[in-house]
């Protein structure tokens, strides 16, 4: 859908009058009293507690329609009737990450090409070609919270989990080796990745008049010099590779350079390729580690929770030796605690969607061909009427499968939906699961400092400055109970990422 002119929803929405919004809106800047700069989501969330499954906020003249709730989400989702739109952050992103699958309009055709190529990257074949290479990720890891085990420091979970992500995105999908553990700061490419995309932000609102274009100058100085920090290094990824003369296509990068899009022949081109390495090198890794992070703190504040899972992993793997790749998903207990982090915390807090044709959501709010709604995934998340009225308490057991029948088919998004939904999607439950599973088979995790849950919001959702004291255990072997429900019963694939690859 071509969306290359920005339209705000006040123009597409015949009746948005209809639509709450925050009380004390001031003329030109809006709804700005209360709000921070540094968390729109929380603000967002706290706003949707108040005014319902739709509201609508206006900042600085931009007024966007936000979704909360599952019947209403689960109109939106329909692909008959909507689309996914490019909104204004995500065109931002463009500067980056150019016409990559995440950032790309629906018209322009690099998107299915890639789509379609990498398609076979994300098959159960290739997962278990990757299984090994999260291991031994996994292990790097838990070598250095070794060394804090020994010594009885804190680890930073974040910083940990972080470098963890990007090794395993990178070795898997590039052959790519970033040495990050072998370094005490980040690597510069998240850094880099971090600071350039908070300067986006940040020169969106340095287009305000006045001062605006004053402020800008030295952001865009910053940005670009990340950003050609970012292109150098994914050129230096390309080029080893390309050095080689390898055509093998086990990889993205192998897929990208040597193969061709099956529907018509054509390759991408070297740019795009260059955009879509950036694009899984950062959501490859951002998401996956603020998940982990997330899980890691409620098994923290969640003793019980946390033994329940020791123990499901002690009975299913053993006390010592790697698991297989079919061993991953006989984690149930495990891959319900991930869920549940996910629902409270989804890493990518946001989606929006497009209106192929005039319509009316919910039937009472017209919406013409274009209009656009944000689904805020953490109040979607949250909406009683889907969850329960305890909605902000922990429980795993959310997700057994029983449970999860009873609920609304959207109720879960936690990456996206449709066509443009996360391709990666199991990629990440696949590594997350496993490395969870390890380290809970290998620690007990202690919240030395009593952590006082604080998100950050960059790209995605992530606990900012937790650390956690892991201590060696040894595993016990209880013996299983044959025949139980848990052992017995697939482990459900939650809604919310329909991908369209090989079987």
């Amino acid at each position: 859908m071509a969306t290359t002119t920005v339209r705000t929803p006040a123009e597409r929405w015949p009746e948005l009058a209809r639509i709450p919004h925050p009380p004390r809106r001031l003329p030109v800047l809006g709804d700005v009293i209360g709000s921070s700069l540094t968390t729109p989501v929380q603000d967002s969330l706290r706003i949707a507690r108040e005014l319902g499954p739709i509201f609508r906020r206006k900042i600085f003249g931009l007024e966007v329609v936000f979704v909360t709730g599952a019947d209403l989400v689960t109109e939106l989702a329909d692909e008959k009737r909507f689309v996914k739109y490019v909104t204004n952050a995500v065109q931002s992103l463009r500067a980056v990450a150019g016409d990559g699958l995440f950032t790309a309009y629906g018209n322009e055709p690099n998107w299915q090409r890639a789509h379609d190529i990498l398609a076979p990257a994300f098959t159960r074949e290739a997962m278990v070609r990757y299984h090994p290479t999260m291991l031994a990720m996994a292990h790097r890891l838990m070598h250095v919270w070794d060394g804090h085990a020994q010594a009885g420091t804190p680890a930073d979970v974040t910083g940990d989990t972080t470098k963890l992500t990007l090794e395993t995105i990178a070795h898997t999908g590039f052959g790519y080796d970033f040495r990050s553990f072998e370094r005490d700061e980040p690597h510069p490419f998240v850094t880099a990745m971090v600071d350039g995309l908070s300067a986006v932000i940040k020169l969106r609102v340095a287009t305000l008049p006045l001062l605006g274009p004053v402020l800008a100058r030295p952001i865009r100085r910053r940005f670009l010099a990340h950003r050609d920090y970012l292109n150098a290094t994914v050129d230096d990824v390309i080029r080893e590779r390309t050095a080689q003369g390898d055509t093998r296509t086990d990889d993205l990068l192998g897929l990208m350079l040597n193969t061709a899009q099956p529907a018509t022949g054509e390759r991408l081109d070297p740019l795009n390729i260059r955009y879509q390495v950036i694009t899984f090198l950062v959501a490859g890794h951002e998401t996956t580690s603020g998940a982990l992070s997330f899980a890691l703190y409620y098994l923290a504040k969640h003793p019980e929770v946390m033994a329940r899972a020791q123990e499901e992993v002690d009975r299913v793997w053993g006390p010592d030796g790697d698991p297989g790749y079919e061993q991953v998903s006989k984690l149930r207990y495990v891959r319900r605690v991930l869920d549940e982090a996910l629902r409270l915390w989804p890493t990518a807090p946001a989606f929006t969607r497009a209106a192929r044709q005039d319509t009316v959501l919910g039937g009472k709010y017209p919406m013409r061909k274009g209009a656009s709604a944000l689904v805020l995934v953490p109040a979607l998340h949250r909406d009683p009427s889907a969850w329960g009225e305890d909605v902000e308490r922990f429980d795993p057991d959310r997700f057994l499968p029983e449970r999860v029948r009873a609920r609304p088919g959207h109720a879960f998004k936690p990456f996206g939906t449709g066509e443009r939904a996360c391709i990666g999607r199991q990629f990440a439950l696949h590594e997350a699961t496993l490395v969870l599973g390890l380290l809970l088979r290998r620690y007990n995790l202690h919240d030395h400092a009593d952590y006082r849950l604080t998100v950050s919001e960059r790209l995605t959702l992530m606990p900012e400055g937790f650390t956690l004291i892991p201590s060696r255990r040894k595993p016990t072997t209880p013996p299983a109970a044959p025949g139980t429900p848990e052992e017995s019963t697939p482990a459900p694939a939650p809604t919310g990422c329909p991908v369209h690859h090989a079987p």
